[in-house]
């Protein structure tokens, strides 16, 4: 089936089905009145959002990938379209050229302020670093250092009524030392400084059975002041709230929304936000192992001027997840908005859903030597990786796991002289490919497999077959519970399954990934890969 056909048919399939085209992510709901958790089943981890008029945007961390610290936008806190990133390079540039699995920007905080977005994130070993745009889409200012200091995250700020700036953080164990307390500091009105050298204000100790109090932020009402803190860890917390009349306390506390009696695990950390009618709605994450922590959506009210988040059916204030409620009520419903993630390479620019696994250059892909392919030029391991395998790579080109179950097929072709490797790829402390290998032995469909690739794994390669042209399609599908099955054609109609038994693994404080890459045989690089589509088809 040629490129143009399979086009023109997908057009007109969704045409007729009244959707965009293309595999994006769908929906969480079809339904006009009822929504279903997760809202957003892929790892936009450590969620906060604002909303502008009529619109809410999302940022979350992005880690090592480059570019980072992705926006989402909606417009009625169900569906979602990811519209850029807050940068395409990670500062310092030198450092993370190379991968830095589980550093560089975690938990973000995003604000609409003086007419203009701002965005502080913190990086666990340099400290607070804050940007502002105009528009969400960009583009966004050069980051700059506001509070530098080792293991000071989550950082999120609040500009007072009387015009005075702060800025909460907390501490990351690792870096600090010690954790389960936020700092505040006055800010400078233009979040470029710090004015003090801070003050504990909420100590986890203090609180009956707190630990891991982290992840803060920060809002005013009815003359109180909140901190919304997610307290127990990622995997098996709970959502708290502390407030006060006076913002250096004492404040008191309540835990507003925990597990229960529900399969939602760890239910916290995200955002409190209203609609234009008044509504009160509030972002959480779930962690769900290989799949990161995806994003669910929960009514909130307020009763005695706290919080109650999720259902709380015996009164206590303590609220739990809910898997299904009602829309939120608003004007314009955002139903056709879509997290993108098939790609056909028709473009001047790569996708938004696109991350490479480090800061990347220019000169290792193109969208214009072959009219609807992508270019991957071959790159080489960097020659001081601590593991010969894929783990130290900058040059993989990955997505997020963008469903419980989903299916993503790629057709390559290997160019040049030198010997290399390329291929579909899933990607986590475990990871697997299937693909093709040019060398002495000609060209070959090779499957290659890494468990353990932190510590330098012993790989287990299978050369499938020996091929006469260096052209393949490759497919992944992975099924609930994440688990993998690769499969390859050669030109018939019917794909040939290999299945190796992986299971997907988490990689470092994300989930697992997909993508592509060429990966050079010389040391110096050479050769290339095009890839003429990635086209993913999710379960719902």
């Amino acid at each position: 089936m040629s490129k143009r056909f399979f086009l023109v048919m997908l057009a007109a399939l969704t045409a007729a089905c009244g959707q965009k085209a293309g595999s994006d992510h769908v929906p969480a709901s079809v339904d006009t009145q009822t929504y279903t958790n997760p809202i957003i089943h892929a790892d936009y981890s450590d969620p906060d959002a604002v909303r502008v008029g009529d619109d809410f945007y999302m940022v979350s961390s992005s880690f090592n990938s480059a570019p980072g610290l992705p926006i989402l936008h909606s417009r009625d806190l169900v569906n979602w379209q990811l519209i850029g990133h807050v940068f395409q390079q990670q500062v310092p540039l030198d450092v993370f050229s190379r991968p830095q699995h589980g550093k560089g920007a975690w938990a973000p905080s995003i604000r609409y302020h003086d007419g203009k977005f701002w965005v502080f994130y913190p990086d666990p070993d340099f400290g607070i670093y804050v940007t502002t745009a105009e528009n969400p889409t960009g583009p966004w200012s050069e980051p700059v250092l506001m509070l530098e200091g080792k293991g000071i995250i989550d950082p999120a700020p609040l500009w007072d009524d009387d015009g005075q700036a702060y800025l909460l953080h907390a501490w990351a164990a690792s870096r600090a030392g010690f954790n389960n307390v936020l700092t505040l500091h006055k800010m400078s009105a233009d979040g470029t400084k710090v004015l003090d050298e801070g003050k504990v204000i909420i100590d986890g100790g203090d609180y009956p059975l707190h630990h891991t109090v982290e992840g803060p932020k920060f809002y005013k009402r009815n003359g109180y002041y909140y901190v919304f803190a997610p307290a127990g860890g990622v995997e098996m917390g709970w959502q708290t709230v502390f407030r006060t009349r006076d913002i250096e306390g004492p404040y008191e506390h309540r835990v507003v929304l925990a597990q229960g009696n529900t399969a939602i695990n760890g239910p916290h950390q995200g955002a409190w936000v209203t609609t234009p009618g008044g509504e009160d709605w509030y972002l959480h994450f779930q962690y769900k192992e290989a799949y990161g922590r995806i994003v669910h959506l929960q009514p909130m009210q307020w009763r005695d001027d706290w919080p109650v988040i999720g259902a709380d059916e015996d009164g206590d204030g303590k609220g739990e997840p809910v898997l299904s409620y009602r829309k939120p009520d608003v004007a314009q419903p955002s139903a056709d908005f879509r997290i993108a993630t098939s790609d056909e390479f028709g473009s001047v620019k790569l996708g938004p859903q696109w991350q490479w696994n480090a800061n990347w250059r220019d000169d290792w892909y193109s969208l214009g030597d072959r009219e609807g392919w992508l270019r991957l030029a071959a790159q080489p391991l960097p020659a001081d990786a601590q593991v010969t395998n894929l783990w130290e790579m900058p040059s993989l080109l990955l997505q997020k796991f963008p469903d419980r179950e989903f299916q993503v097929t790629t057709k390559l072709q290997l160019g040049g002289e030198q010997p290399l490797d390329a291929g579909l790829l899933i990607y986590g402390y475990d990871y697997a490919w299937l693909g093709l290998r040019s060398g002495d032995a000609g060209y070959q469909l090779v499957h290659e497999a890494c468990p353990g690739a932190m510590k330098g794994c012993v790989l287990r390669e299978t050369v499938v077959a020996n091929l006469e042209e260096p052209m393949i399609e490759v497919r992944a599908t992975v099924r609930e519970g994440a688990r993998v099955l690769f499969a390859y054609r050669t030109g018939g109609e019917t794909f040939t399954d290999f299945n190796e038994g992986l299971l997907a693994k988490p990689g470092r404080w994300v989930g697992a990934h997909f993508g592509i890459f060429a990966r050079s045989g010389s040391p110096t690089g050479g050769g290339y890969a095009d890839f003429d589509y990635v086209r993913v088809q999710e379960s719902k």
